[in-house]
């Protein structure tokens, strides 16, 4: 339920604090108070695209807050998934800058604005009398339809097998038109492969060959390099290996005479051992290293036909060579085996719509179970509302396709007069049928835990007298399973309530300023009173205000 709202800089708030109780409360005051405005932040701070013009000092950021209290852990799933915290005390905080720049907050966690209004429609239903024409739109009928039978398992695995059954079709579509191409293509296809088979392609060879090319073609120098430090090392007059055992000699006769150069020697052995390994690695460098004049030949040949198919095919390196040749043997042979691919393909698909069927039928039964009890539940609250030969239904109606949601087309059927049909009621229903109709409906609902919070906004525009009560009386019921907050205009309505705010303009200061505060018992007879008579508040009034407000 929605526990405080604070707004900061928004149109006519320069700052407002309210508390919200549970249970039934009514919000009233003068046309312009400001009632709007609040329900305007309020859909800010849930996600709706901001209006950049609502900043009441231009030169200060707007905040918005939101603050509501999780029951249950019915939202917990959602949290998770969103990587947010959940909460009992969860915070919806909206910001808009001064450069127009908005941000938003779940728990003081950045959100996109698609998830805070994600969440937020979980928490608070917005209605206003506009929205009443909802009623005629086919998916809201199926929405509501489904929340009443508590679809959302059945509806989500549906789906789930809708999707493959989706992509089993796209499949099976793409290996048909396979095999109705002209062969011409396949020949295409196969005479690339056979062509990249009988390159014979390895993985790593070209970059082995490049290596190896480079020895070759610069053989003779290697080889001469080779000699030269051979003959530096071993075979050279005053040869390096030569040099050092005459130094080890040396030192060797030393150490008799200076006994702390003893280390010297051990080093210069040492030192001559990787002198000796130096050697004999060389020599055997020297003596692998030929220049063989064909073998360079077939080697640059081969190299040639690597570049050439590289650049015929139009790939970067060597390893899109190989891709390009295991694609084509991937077509290649799902050509071949088109038929038993078909067949295979046939069998899933029919399998699928099997499983897509069922589901389809469970949903279809929860559907007219719910729609019935629905239907029912609907017209004993609309005949209480004036019209009292009123008939509503809910009708499920099969097709033939499957559709994202199941193979059921809902209609909402309506008749406000005795011996008339029900017929769909976006040819039948007036303005005002339509805004009783939706709160008989929210009303219904209600008893489902369809959603925390709801706000009606001037749904009883319209209405007067034994009507005006009855709507008051059902939400003050509704009240007593959900927190419903009403905006409303008239006495009967706001005299059931539980919990009554006035919302007020004040001219004092340079500007105006919008405030709300909630009425204690006299505030309320005074309010009630002047809603009876036109501002002039009278002792007649006050009275007949103390006759509602007692029932």
């Amino acid at each position: 339920m929605l526990k405080q709202l604070q707004i900061s800089n928004y149109a006519l708030i320069d700052e407002l604090h309210v508390n919200f109780e549970t249970g039934f409360s009514v919000i009233t005051g003068e046309t312009g108070a400001g009632k709007s405005i609040l329900l305007g932040a309020l859909g800010f701070a849930l996600g709706d695209r901001a209006d950049t013009n609502v900043l009441y000092d231009k030169d200060k950021k707007c905040v918005v807050e939101a603050q509501f209290e999780l029951t249950d852990d019915t939202l917990r799933p959602l949290f998770e998934d969103n990587d947010l915290d959940f909460e009992r005390e969860c915070i919806f905080r909206r910001e808009l800058s001064p450069q127009k720049k908005s941000r938003a907050f779940i728990n003081d966690t950045p959100v996109a604005l698609q998830t805070m209004k994600e969440i937020g429609s979980l928490l608070v239903d917005i209605h206003s009398q506009h929205d009443s024409l909802l009623l005629t739109d086919a998916n809201f009928q199926l929405r509501l339809l489904d929340d009443i039978a508590q679809n959302g398992t059945h509806l989500a695995d549906y789906q789930a097998e809708y999707g493959n059954y989706n992509a089993l079709k796209r499949k099976l579509n793409e290996l048909k038109d396979i095999a109705t191409k002209n062969s011409a293509e396949n020949d295409y296809l196969k005479f690339q492969l056979d062509e990249l088979d009988k390159a014979d392609l390895k993985e790593g060879e070209y970059a082995d060959m490049e290596q190896t090319l480079h020895i070759m073609e610069n053989a003779e120098e290697i080889k001469s390099l080779l000699v030269t430090a051979n003959g530096l090392m071993d075979n050279a007059e005053n040869a390096i290996l030569g040099q050092v055992n005459e130094l080890a000699s040396t030192l060797s006769r030393l150490k008799h005479l200076l006994p702390d150069t003893e280390g010297l020697g051990e080093r210069i052995e040492t030192l001559k051992v990787e002198l000796k390994d130096i050697a004999y690695d060389l020599r055997r460098k020297e003596d692998e290293t030929q220049f063989d004049e064909g073998e360079l030949q077939t080697l640059q040949e081969r190299y040639d036909l690597l570049n050439r198919l590289m650049m015929k095919h139009r790939v970067s390196d060597f390893e899109a060579l190989i891709s390009l040749r295991d694609s084509l043997k991937e077509k290649v042979n799902a050509f071949e085996n088109i038929d038993e691919a078909i067949a295979k393909a046939e069998k899933e698909l029919k399998d699928s719509e099997k499983r897509l069927s069922i589901l389809a039928k469970t949903l279809h039964d929860r559907r007219c179970q719910a729609a019935t009890t629905f239907g029912e539940q609907v017209t004993v609250l609309v005949r209480q509302l004036a019209m009292p030969f009123a008939v509503f239904q809910v009708a499920v109606e099969s097709q033939a396709n499957f559709t994202n949601k199941g193979t059921d087309g809902i209609r909402f059927l309506f008749s406000a007069n005795k011996g008339i049909m029900p017929d769909d009621i976006s040819r039948v229903a007036s303005g005002g049928e339509l805004s009783r109709l939706m709160l008989a409906i929210k009303s219904a609902v209600s008893s489902y835990n369809y959603i925390p919070t709801l706000i009606f906004d001037e749904i009883d525009t319209g209405v007067s007298g034994e009507v005006a009560a009855k709507i008051g009386s059902i939400m003050r019921q509704m009240g007593r399973s959900l927190q419903l907050i009403s905006i409303t205009h008239l006495p009967q309505v706001a005299s059931q309530a539980e919990h009554h705010y006035f919302i007020y303009k004040d001219n004092e200061g340079e500007r105006t300023q919008s405030h709300i505060r909630l009425l204690d018992s006299n505030e309320r007879v005074g309010e009630i009173a002047k809603m009876l008579s036109n501002d002039t508040v009278t002792a007649e009034a006050l009275r007949a205000a103390e006759v509602l407000l007692k029932g």
